[in-house]
């Protein structure tokens, strides 16, 4: 009985065509295009302590569908109102859980929830953004930087479409902030203000009241 041939170890090996190097080639050129691309634009992007950068970084945000990536860059007063809304609203939120009577409870709950639970002040900005079709109209208006004039702390971007969006450096860091929502984000944290006032006010009512049925009618369950 003849013994079997042995069986050979040597891998094989498995030639390619040689569009597959000029593939493998041309994907390499690509990443290496683009990296370059994204470090020279990071680079040449202007700074956010330039009226010019920060428009740009607000156009970007605007594009992405961000309102609460450029929150960075409207001015500090808006941004402040932001965190006072948010926290009026939570605080009414509380007194109303704790005591109001149905069903003015639950109504009110409803109507400040999304602003009580927003996490940070940009949440804030980017509800608003979103409710009150900022988003929109800004997606609508901007265009390139035709040209900026400076004044002080102000400054105007002009586009190219003739929209002038009025900046103002942020103290705190040099950056400039968009001052275009400001009046109306300063206005509804006044509100939110009153509202909370009022609100505690009328919990305290309640509780008197709830305190005072309390003691009447603990007579009468002895």
């Amino acid at each position: 009985m003849s013994e079997a041939s042995p069986v050979s170890a040597t891998p094989r090996v498995v030639s390619r065509p040689p569009w597959f190097r000029y593939l493998r080639l041309g994907l390499l050129l690509l990443v290496v295009g683009v990296v370059g691309w994204v470090a020279y634009a990071n680079l040449t992007y202007p700074s956010d302590r330039t009226p010019e950068g920060a428009y740009l970084r607000v156009s970007n945000a605007v594009n992405r569908g961000k309102p609460e990536d450029f929150f960075a860059y409207i001015e500090t007063p808006a941004q402040h109102a932001c965190y006072t809304i948010r926290d009026f609203r939570k605080r009414a939120r509380e007194r109303v859980s704790a005591a109001y009577p149905e069903p003015e409870r639950s109504r009110l709950l409803a109507a400040y929830a999304a602003e009580a639970a927003a996490p940070d002040g940009a949440d804030i900005f980017a509800l608003y953004a979103h409710q009150r079709g900022w988003l929109n109209r800004l997606r609508r208006d901007l265009s390139g930087v035709a040209k900026v004039e400076r004044k002080g702390e102000r400054a105007t971007v002009e586009t190219v479409h003739g929209t002038r969006y009025p900046f103002r450096i942020r103290p705190e860091n040099g950056i400039y902030g968009l001052t275009l929502f400001t009046a109306e984000l300063v206005n509804e944290a006044e509100r939110a203000a009153r509202d909370y006032g009022i609100i505690d006010k009328a919990a305290a009512d309640y509780e008197r009241a709830r305190q005072s049925s309390e003691r009447r009618s603990a007579p009468e369950q002895r």
